[in-house]
Parts: structure tokens; sequence; C-alpha cells
């Protein structure tokens, strides 16, 4: 399945300590954020009531299924309090590992919010009242999806457009180049914030339009690799065979020239982090209430008396940036010859 090649460097790249070791880590919390609500939610697991089993982390339950009167959600933080009925009916929970959500307000804590860490909180709340340990999760798992999201776009695009211009050249070559310049010329923030005032908001919009400008660093180490590749002996025998342009471009010059892709992979995934976060911070990225580390380290500015509020998040957001690049130095030293010798 996987060449000599490939399977030397993956043994080269579990041979550099600091980047493996990054890499469980950041792949594991990952996997681990992927099943945020199960690990971070006021929904119980499991809930016994009158004989019966729920599991209103999978399903939605109206109040009136615990003895309420309302067929709106059962408000479960309500229901673990010892005096309630659904106590005093002999119902039990089993609460996920963090009982809090990242939208609901815990607003019976005696004082004013944003509350320090306590023992229910262990990372305080914000302003609004609302768990920063549940919204670290959350906002680590929209960031992770974002970002590759984003990288896979741009890379795809990236590849495609730079392997075009070196395989082409000439006239292809020079006026791709001449547009591509115009198009990196325009400032990414303003077109967030002007398709954002007509279409609003959101996920989607974010990434559709980071990458429209993701792609174009990408394209250039493409475009130089293709131009190295397209005078190589096995291309002109390719072509004198008659072999399409498809099928030279992406068969068997684009397996030779993946080394700047695998390369700029763990960077990009930085940049995407990065900018998602810088969008939040400027209220150009995702509509409130969504848990976002820009949103938080925004806050914590706003709220100078509560460190915590910006400092769990510029925490959380240095050390996933930080073992991302530490993944990224790894694959870097695998793939450049002249640094074997350096490796441990």
């Amino acid at each position: 399945m996987f060449s000599d090649i490939a399977k030397e460097r993956f043994k080269r790249f579990r041979a550099i300590k600091r980047a493996w070791f990054a890499f469980i880590i950041l792949s594991g919390a990952f996997v681990l954020s992927l099943f945020s609500g199960e690990i971070a939610s006021d929904h119980p697991l499991i809930l016994s009531y009158k004989g019966h089993y729920y599991f209103p982390t999978l399903k939605f339950y109206p109040d009136a299924t615990f003895g309420g009167e309302y067929r709106t959600e059962a408000d479960y933080v309500a229901m673990r309090a010892p005096d309630s009925a659904f106590h005093k009916a002999g119902g039990w929970m089993l609460l996920p590992p963090i009982p809090n959500s990242p939208q609901h307000s815990y607003l019976d804590i005696a004082g004013n919010p944003p509350f320090p860490p306590s023992r229910d909180h262990w990372l305080g709340t914000d302003g609004s009242g609302r768990d920063i340990l549940s919204r670290l999760i959350y906002g680590f798992r929209i960031s992770m999806v974002f970002s590759l999201a984003l990288t896979a776009v741009g890379t795809i695009v990236g590849i495609v457009v730079g392997a075009i211009q070196g395989y082409a050249g000439g006239k292809v070559d020079i006026t791709s180049q001449r547009l591509i310049e115009v198009w990196s010329s325009l400032p990414s923030l303003y077109v967030v914030i002007l398709l954002g005032a007509i279409y609003g908001q959101g996920f989607a919009m974010l990434l559709v339009v980071l990458s429209l400008f993701q792609w174009i660093g990408l394209s250039y180490y493409m475009r130089g690799e293709f131009f190295k590749l397209r005078e190589q002996p096995y291309v002109l025998a390719s072509r004198a065979l008659g072999a399409s342009h498809f099928r030279i471009l992406f068969r068997q010059m684009l397996p030779n020239a993946m080394t700047p892709v695998i390369t700029m992979l763990p960077f990009s995934v930085v940049a995407g982090i990065s900018s998602l976060t810088a969008l939040d911070f400027l209220g150009f990225g995702l509509p409130p209430p969504t848990p976002s580390w820009g949103e938080l380290i925004d806050e914590g500015l706003q709220n100078l008396q509560a460190p915590w509020l910006a400092g769990s998040a510029i925490a959380a957001l240095f050390i996933t940036l930080m073992l991302a690049t530490m993944i990224g130095e790894g694959i870097r030293d695998v793939l450049d010859p002249k640094s074997l010798t350096k490796l441990r």
C-alpha cells in the first residue's frame, strides 16, 4: 500500500520524538473533541425515570416526559437539584465528565459574572455565565475542523493551479502569474467584511472567502516543482507515447512534486486556526454564541479583572499552534536530506 520510501520517511518522523509526541497529542485531542457533546454537556449521558432509560445527548426529550408541563426540551440543569421532582420520583442521571454546556448561562451562582474558577467550573465562566472549559473544547473542535477544511480546499486548488502553470509554461504561465499577483494584492479582511455584511457571518461563508486566498502560496511552490519536472525523461517519454495531459500531470508528475505540499500542510493548519481566531477577535468571524477562542480573548480584554478569560484561551491557542508547528518542523526535517544527520 505504501512505498518503501514512504515507510522510511515515516520511520524517520517517529525518530523525531518532539514531532511524534506532538502529533499524537494534537491528533488525539482532535479525535476526542469530535465527541464534545458527550464530554462537555449539561445533558446526561444516561437518564433513568420511572423504570425507563433515556439518552438526552442523542435524542430530544420534552419536559413533559419527566413530569413537567411543557413540550420544550427538559431543563436538565434544574433536574439535578436534590429537591427537584425528578429526584423525588426516584430518577437518576449519569453526567458527562464536564457537566456544563458551552451555551448555557449558569447565573444561579452568587455574585455577578464572569465567575472565577471553582469546583463546578474549573476555568470559571465568561461574562454571560457560560462555562469556559466547555467553550474551549468546542472552540478547539471548530477551529480544527475549519482549519483542516480550509487547508484541504487550499491545497487542492493550489496544486491544480500551480501544476497547470508549471506544466504549460509560456503565455499560460505568464498570464496566470500576473492574474494571481493582482488577486493576492486584495486585502482578504475587507473581502470578509464585505461579504459578511451582504450574506451574513457563518462557517461556510468564512471557509469560501478564505479559500479564495489560501491556495496562492502553495501554487508558487507547485509551479516551481512542475517547471523542474516537465523536462524529465519520463515526462518526455510519456508525451511521445501520447499519454494525456491529465495522466502526465496527476499520475506521473504530481507524486514526485508532493514535497512542498506535505511540508506546508501543518503550517497551513496553523495559519487557518490563527485566521479564524483573529477574525473572531475582531468580530468578523463566526456569529455568536458560537464557542470561539477569539471571542474569549476579546471578552477577556473587556474584563481585565477576570484574567482567566483571556488567559485560558491564549494558553489553549499557544499550545495548539506550538504542537502543529513542531509537527511541521519534524516533517520538514524528514523531507530535507541535509537535515537527516540532525535527527534525534
